[in-house]
């Protein structure tokens, strides 16, 4: 009986351990990284997509339809069923982007665009601007055309 017990007890451990190691409150463990042959994207939370936004030589796009208020930093604003076809974004395919939009679903549209023209550093805000409202942060009013 005993022996039963610490097997259960060693299992329990052997699960929860990495599964409560998961539970963060630091968004950096919620990146998802998505590579294609055409390029990379990752998918972050508002507090890693903050810190990307503040590096230097980021080029921050906000793709929401109609385009609105901007994250602060914002650079660009494309539309997301344009990104395709703009002329604005940088035409060295490897400069760091940071993308996003309201919700999440046009800046999902746009990065499978831009890893299709060969972007290969493009970081998503999960949840798009909602989360970002929604973690505390604000938005500016827009300076970008």
């Amino acid at each position: 009986m005993d022996t039963r017990i610490a097997a259960a007890v060693a299992t329990l451990v052997l699960i929860g351990v990495p599964v409560l190691s998961g539970c963060s409150s630091d968004d950096t463990a919620q990146v998802t990284t998505t590579s294609t042959a055409t390029g990379a994207s990752k998918l972050v939370g508002p507090e890693a997509f903050a810190r990307v936004v503040d590096q230097p030589g980021v080029v921050t796009v906000n793709v929401h339809v109609p385009h609105g208020d901007d994250i602060a930093g914002t650079d660009l604003a494309v539309p997301f069923d344009q990104v395709a076809t703009s002329t604005a974004l940088p035409a060295d395919r490897a400069t760091p982007l940071a993308v996003y939009c309201r919700s999440g679903n046009m800046s999902a549209t746009a990065v499978k665009d831009l890893r299709t023209m060969g972007f290969t550093d493009v970081t998503e805000l999960a949840g798009g601007y909602d989360a970002w409202l929604g973690s505390g942060r604000t938005m500016e009013a827009a300076a970008t055309g």
